[in-house]
C-alpha cells in the first residue's frame, strides 16, 4: 500500500446514472434557454485505477461521495427549461471540481465522519495529476458551453445543483431547499421571491451552506466573475430519493426560474447575435 497512491479493496463502486469512461457529460447541447445547468456531484463512480480509494462501501455509496438525486433533478430542469446541463462523473472523493487544486477540500482526507485513505498524504505531483484528469476537463467543458452561449447571442444564467444530507455531523437539518449565492445576489433574491409563496418546502437563503464554506467556487469562478448571473440550489436529499418526489421538485423550481427570467432580459442577452467574448481559460 503506497501513501496517497492505490489502495486494496473489496468494494465494487459502480457507477451512478452515467455510462462510458469519460469525466464529464453535456446533456441537451443545443438547448436554446438563456441558462447553463451544471451538476458538479453527480456520480460516486472511482476509476478503477484508484482502488476504491480504500473506502468502505458505506462510505462510498454515501452522500459525502455524491449527491443522491441531484443529477435527476438536474435533468428534469433540462429537458423543463430546455436548457445545456454539464454533470461530472466522477466521485467527489476522487475529486470535488467545486473546488480549486489548492483547497484541501479538493481531495478530501476526511469527510465529515468518512476516512479516506486513499487521499491520505497526496504530493504535488498526485494532487495535479487528478486536477488535470478531473478538474481542468469539467471546468473546461463549462467554460466551452458558456462559450456557445455567448456565440449565440446570450448571456448565461449559471443555475448549479447540488443535494444534502438531511443529518450532518449528527445535526438535524430543518431546511428543505436552499438558495446559495456569493456576493452576487441578483438572481438568487429574485428566485426567492419567486419560491417564498410555496408552502410545500422550508426554503432558505445560504442554507445549509453558505460562501465562507467554500462552495460557491464554480459560481464565481465562471459566472459572477465575468458579470453572468448565477444561483446554487440545494436539496435535502431525502425528499428526492423517489422519481415522483423528483419530478415535484423540479417542476416548482423549474416553474419559478422560467417566472424569474423575464426580469433579467437586458442581463441575459448580447448585443447583437454572433457575439464571439469568450469564457477565460481555466487555470
Amino acid at each position: 500500500m503506497q501513501s496517497g497512491g492505490l489502495f486494496l479493496s473489496e468494494v465494487k463502486i459502480d457507477q451512478i446514472e452515467s455510462v462510458g469512461n469519460d469525466t464529464v457529460e453535456t446533456i441537451n447541447t443545443g438547448g436554446t434557454a438563456p441558462v447553463v445547468l451544471i451538476c458538479e456531484h453527480a456520480s460516486k463512480f472511482i476509476p478503477a485505477y484508484l482502488n476504491g480509494l480504500g473506502l468502505s462501501e458505506e462510505a462510498a455509496s454515501s452522500h459525502a461521495a455524491w449527491d443522491p438525486g441531484a443529477l435527476a433533478i438536474a435533468k428534469l430542469l433540462s429537458t423543463k427549461l430546455n436548457a445545456p446541463l454539464v454533470a461530472q462523473r466522477i466521485s467527489r472523493l476522487v475529486y470535488d471540481c467545486n473546488r480549486p487544486p489548492e483547497a484541501p477540500s479538493a481531495m478530501p482526507e476526511k469527510s465529515e465522519i468518512y476516512e479516506v485513505p486513499g487521499n491520505v498524504s497526496l504530493n504535488d505531483e498526485q494532487r495535479q495529476d487528478r486536477a488535470n484528469k478531473f478538474y481542468r476537463p469539467f471546468q473546461s467543458e463549462v467554460k466551452q458551453v458558456i462559450d456557445a452561449k455567448y456565440t449565440a447571442g446570450q448571456l448565461p444564467v449559471m443555475v448549479t445543483i447540488h443535494s444534502f444530507t438531511p443529518v450532518y455531523n449528527g445535526k438535524k437539518r430543518a431546511v428543505e431547499v436552499g438558495v446559495l449565492h456569493d456576493s452576487d445576489t441578483r438572481f438568487a433574491d429574485a428566485l426567492l421571491e419567486a419560491l417564498c409563496p410555496s408552502d410545500l418546502y422550508v426554503i432558505q437563503r445560504n442554507e445549509p451552506y453558505g460562501p465562507e464554506d467554500g462552495v460557491t467556487h464554480t459560481l464565481v469562478d465562471q459566472a459572477q466573475s465575468r458579470g453572468l448571473l448565477n444561483v446554487m440550489i440545494e436539496v435535502r436529499n431525502d425528499l428526492i430519493a423517489e422519481r415522483a418526489d423528483q419530478k415535484k421538485i423540479a417542476d416548482l423550481l423549474g416553474e419559478a426560474i422560467l417566472q424569474v427570467l423575464p426580469q433579467f432580459s437586458a442581463e441575459t442577452t448580447v448585443s447583437g447575435q454572433g457575439a464571439t467574448t469568450k469564457a477565460r481559460a481555466v487555470d
